[in-house]
């Protein structure tokens, strides 16, 4: 293949996506990044203006990283998908590289008792973000080239989630099990749509929930946020690990249907501790009421099914690679999504993830323009016929 040949079809990109006459995907990104940016904020201001004398301190810095992912969305649009399956194993060498880096000592950066980011003085890198993506890569790379071998084999079942494996062991480490399971249900959900038997994901869904009761019994902290979740209000629980989950009920609670008005919660007011972070859904309860929260919920959900009918469309032309790309991508999305969204409304234990485009954070925000970036590309080679894509 020539320079000529996979470069030429870039230049074209961004007259390809702006000739139509709206991209959907960069729809929902960009209606979820404006609500977010208005719901962070107001979840913020008070925060921000006792700590830092500046009602606006957290937008400012979101609208500086959403800038800077913009840029990496708009430098991702111009990258082959052919390159990033020839650098898949690169890519995932250099995702150990990082987790492991992260747990040296003086390197890593501690907060609430893990240690998951590296300071970059601009902002705090998580390899944990980067990982997630690359090793989706490599598994796409990994199934397309060995589809036969998947389908039928044993070897072709567990040899990729030995990868996975072994990435999961560095994220315990940390911990951060909220991407453990996050990256552990994408991989099973990739490998059953590349065709293994349904038996076998089962036989490893069976195995991963004897691994999780075998961690909450070695982690006392696992069987107390657990029992925390289960019983929030408990005398024992509601001014100690369920506090969170009960201060986000009663948030959701205001906000019955239409909200109490933007900018007038209470909750944020430092009953709801990292309500522009973790907890920015219930904000969005509270503020704008179940119609709010649809409407996110709405938004998330189509993004979600936009990213599985690209998956689809380049599985129906061959382009493997970019199909099983595509649904990893999709995969982590609705993972973050949903075990945010559930710890928000108490229907999962809190396990510290940001929602995508509507958080504050520097690192999920890029990654997750970043992931919009890859599957813009996929769709435009997918559309416009570029038989570089997923071919061997």
């Amino acid at each position: 293949m020539s320079m000529a040949r996979t470069i030429a079809p870039t230049k074209n990109l961004i007259d390809s996506i702006e000739s139509r006459p709206v991209n959907s995907l960069l729809l929902f990104t960009f209606l979820l990044l404006f609500i977010g940016l208005l719901m962070m904020t107001s979840a913020s201001v008070e925060l921000a203006s006792s700590q830092n004398s500046d009602p606006f301190f957290f937008l400012k810095r979101q609208l500086v990283f959403a800038a800077l992912g913009i840029l990496v969305l708009v430098a991702t649009l111009h990258i082959p998908v052919t390159a990033w399956r020839a650098q898949s194993w690169y890519l995932l060498m250099g995702s150990f590289a990082l987790l492991l880096l992260v747990l040296v000592p003086g390197v890593g950066e501690s907060v609430k008792g893990s240690t998951r980011r590296i300071d970059l003085v601009v902002f705090d890198l998580q390899p944990s973000e980067l990982a997630k993506v690359f090793i989706v890569a490599y598994l796409a790379a990994f199934l397309e080239r060995q589809l036969d071998e998947v389908r039928e084999k044993w070897s072709g079942f567990y040899k990729p989630l030995l990868v996975v494996g072994a990435a999961v062991t560095l994220f315990h480490f940390q911990p951060d099990h909220g991407t453990m399971v996050i990256l552990t249900l994408t991989a099973l959900c990739m490998i059953f749509l590349a065709g293994a038997k349904l038996y076998r994901i089962l036989l490893m869904l069976t195995l991963c929930m004897g691994a999780i009761a075998l961690l909450a019994v070695m982690k006392p902290y696992v069987i107390d946020r657990i029992t925390s979740f289960l019983d929030p209000w408990a005398v024992e629980n509601v001014t100690n690990g369920g506090y969170q989950q009960a201060m986000a009920q009663v948030a959701f609670g205001r906000g019955e249907w239409f909200g109490v008005g933007l900018g007038n919660s209470i909750q944020k007011l430092y009953f709801l501790p990292e309500a522009h972070n973790d907890f920015v859904l219930a904000i969005v309860g509270e503020e704008l009421g179940l119609v709010g929260v649809a409407a996110v919920i709405l938004l998330f959900s189509a993004l979600i099914y936009k990213a599985f009918s690209i998956g689809q469309k380049a599985q129906q032309e061959n382009k493997l690679f970019a199909a099983f790309f595509a649904y990893g991508l999709g995969l982590l999305f609705a993972g973050q999504t949903m075990i945010n969204v559930g710890a928000s409304i108490s229907l999962l234990p809190v396990k510290g993830l940001t929602l995508p485009f509507m958080s504050y954070g520097g690192a999920s925000l890029i990654m997750s323009f970043f992931m919009i970036g890859l599957l813009v590309r996929i769709e435009y080679e997918i559309d416009n016929k570029i038989t570089d894509v997923g071919e061997a």
